[in-house]
């Protein structure tokens, strides 16, 4: 810490506009949410929004930005996993359905959110643009700047809230894929970001110059190739494990539906005929 102080100022190190952002939001929420008449909010969603919103403090109020933007890259993809497949997720999750379709329902809004989150099209998205990210040559162009490298957060953020909305499902009336197909699309999802935590694993070459020069001044004994390794590990490590709870939630999600479900009357096949009760013969695909 005191090697911070030494060459980074107290602004820097803890960054309070991003204070005062997250304390407008917690204001907001308390305010317009939480004590609302309108909304009916629960002990889940206090529970993911504030932990999301603690999460965002430990990431964008202490010396994490300092280290991940100049001296670790490993702390870079371990604020970049925490932003995108924890945060966001747990966000989603601190609204109320109420909130999201007093917002959403408007046509417009309802027709645009169904493009934008699309199921395969955020799969492609979201997981090409964070590998395109972290391939070296993308990575040291987009951190020369912060305006670049804000930009590119930005859009990793707002491409991997649509891939977790098409998870998650907020608004049960749009619907994207059933529970089954969802627990496939985390699989797909798991899978298309291998190749590049592999990369950083196998490939015994520093490539972030950034690091390079100050290799060593944190911690002695991690080299920029172990710190690549440490980056490859962090990064499948919290994406499997977010996608483990997510899939958690969609079992959970499904088994109280069918419960919901038990021993009401499937009307798709009961027709009335002069006050008679007819129950229709199920069809071979509904039967599957």
């Amino acid at each position: 810490m005191q090697f911070l102080l030494e060459h980074h100022s107290w602004y820097a190190l803890f960054q309070l506009h991003w204070l005062v952002i997250l304390g407008l939001a917690v204001y907001f929420y308390y305010k317009k949410i939480q004590h609302s008449p309108i909304y009916k909010v629960t002990g889940k969603h206090l529970f993911s929004f504030y932990t999301a919103i603690f999460s965002l403090l430990l990431i964008k109020v202490t010396p994490l930005t300092v280290l991940a933007q100049h001296y670790l890259f490993s702390a870079q993809v371990f604020a970049d996993s925490i932003i995108f497949f924890v945060i966001v997720p747990l966000f989603i999750l601190g609204f109320p359905v109420s909130f999201y379709r007093r917002y959403v329902w408007y046509h417009r809004v309802k027709f645009a959110l169904r493009i934008l989150s699309h199921p395969w099209l955020t799969l492609i998205v979201f997981n090409g643009v964070l590998t395109v990210y972290y391939v070296p040559t993308i990575f040291n162009i987009a951190h020369s700047n912060y305006i670049s490298s804000a930009l590119v957060q930005i859009l990793l953020t707002f491409t991997a809230f649509f891939m977790w909305w098409v998870i998650l499902q907020p608004i049960p009336e749009l619907k994207n894929f059933e529970f089954l197909l969802r627990a496939a699309y985390i699989f797909f999802a798991s899978v298309a970001l291998m190749p590049i935590g592999f990369f950083f694993l196998i490939k015994l070459e520093a490539h972030f110059p950034i690091y390079i020069e100050n290799a060593h001044a944190i911690i002695p004994a991690l080299t920029p190739i172990y710190d690549q390794q440490l980056a490859g590990g962090v990064l499948k490590i919290t994406q499997m494990f977010s996608y483990a709870v997510a899939l958690l939630f969609i079992m959970f999600s499904w088994a109280k539906s069918e419960q919901e479900f038990e021993g009401q009357a499937d009307d798709k096949h009961i027709r009335y005929v002069r006050g008679i009760v007819v129950h229709l013969p199920k069809d071979d695909k509904d039967k599957t």
